[in-house]
């Protein structure tokens, strides 16, 4: 079921499409394994660990927002990496909430890696389409430009089947470096990750909150600037980010709303004595 929470004068909707699992190994990178499998959790068998899949629903001004869209169902697709969608899924979530996937306005994709997008498009019997089929799908030029020629290193997450319906069917609407949506939602680059990565931020009767994407799949890799995973494709950028939206947070007191955090992802950030970053977990309230 989603979780609830209130930032202000917004009403947060916290979503589930399940849970991911991806490779221990390579979502800490060149962290030694000595340090950081105290933080992995209990592993699978084929050494995997286990992510949240936290999408974030709100209206704003009139409009209803989805910001992000999980890894969908596709046969074939990174639902296989995912837990069965007969447990739940995202559109279930929204089911549970009595919206309709013609309600929603606006959809923002913080990148485009498949476990992100992956219900921006669903079959209707042998044809793809967009799943909301009334929203704006917002996503950065940079990110949308690296999808449509991806590398060795890229194209197996850039999923032609998560992306072409969108701009077909004319749903698509590519942006360029900061962007107000309404007065309090603001999507903001957040490089790193992918150099056309972006986060979304909050701000409702002086709370503010942030949905911070891929900045890192683990909590602790917000608390540790240098735990960057193997994802990143620009490492040394994502730690500069990293830096920049943290500290930014704790400035803030703001609410942070964590991608691949176990679910609902709700926490704040604050700084120790000695200068050390430190995440607290923030129950939703609804």
């Amino acid at each position: 079921m989603p979780a609830k929470h209130r930032l202000g004068g917004l009403d947060l909707a916290i979503l589930s499409d399940g849970t991911f699992y991806m490779d221990a190994g390579a979502t800490f990178g060149i962290v030694p394994r000595v340090m950081w499998e105290q933080y992995a959790g209990t592993l699978d068998d084929r050494h995997r660990l286990s992510l949240g899949l936290n999408s974030l629903l709100l209206r704003s001004q009139g409009r209803l927002i989805l910001i992000e869209t999980g890894v969908g169902d596709k046969p074939g697709g990174w639902r296989r990496q995912a837990s069965p969608a007969a447990d739940g899924t995202l559109l279930g979530d929204l089911r549970g909430l009595g919206v309709a996937l013609e309600d929603i306005d606006v959809v923002i994709n913080t990148h485009l890696h498949a476990d992100h997008c992956g219900w921006n498009t669903r079959y209707e019997g042998e044809n793809l389409v967009p799943t909301f089929p009334n929203a704006e799908y917002l996503i950065m030029r940079d990110e949308w430009e690296a999808a449509m020629a991806p590398n060795e290193r890229t194209r197996a997450t850039y999923l032609a089947e998560n992306l072409m319906p969108l701009e077909e069917h004319g749903r698509l609407r590519l942006i360029d470096g900061e962007y107000k949506l309404t007065d309090e939602v603001v999507i903001l680059p957040a490089p790193g990750h992918s150099a056309g990565h972006a986060a979304v931020a909050l701000s409702s009767r002086g709370e503010k909150g942030l949905y911070s994407g891929d900045i890192a799949q683990r909590i602790v890799q917000l608390e540790r600037t240098a735990w960057v995973g193997a994802f990143d494709i620009l490492p040394l950028v994502s730690m500069e980010t990293k830096k920049t939206v943290i500290d930014g947070a704790i400035a803030d007191d703001a609410l942070l709303i964590v991608a691949h955090a176990p679910f609902p992802g709700l926490g704040r950030m604050t700084r120790s004595e000695q200068g050390h970053r430190r995440w607290h977990d923030v129950e939703a309230s609804g």
